[in-house]
C-alpha cells in the first residue's frame, strides 16, 4: 500500500492509500472531473506524487436580466 498525492497545476486535488498507482497517459476521474496522468514522482518508497492534467470545469453562466420593469 502506498500513499499518492494527485496534483493539478501545483494544488492537492486528491490523497488516496493505493495498492496500485496509475500509469502515465491513463485517464482517470476525480472528484467527477475527468483528467489525464502526466507524470508520477517517488518522493519516498511508498510515497508518490502523480501529476494530473484535470480538463476545466466550467460553472453555468448566469442568463441576463430582462432590463423590461414586469407590469403588475
Amino acid at each position: 500500500m502506498s500513499v499518492v498525492h494527485f496534483i493539478d497545476e501545483g494544488s492537492i486535488v486528491l490523497t488516496q492509500f493505493l495498492t496500485n498507482i496509475p500509469n502515465i497517459d491513463e485517464t482517470i476521474k476525480i472528484k467527477g472531473r475527468k483528467g489525464k496522468v502526466l507524470s508520477i514522482k517517488e518522493v519516498e518508497e511508498n510515497h508518490f506524487h502523480v501529476l494530473v492534467s484535470l480538463d476545466k470545469h466550467l460553472k453555468n453562466q448566469i442568463l441576463e436580466k430582462d432590463s423590461k420593469k414586469k407590469k403588475r
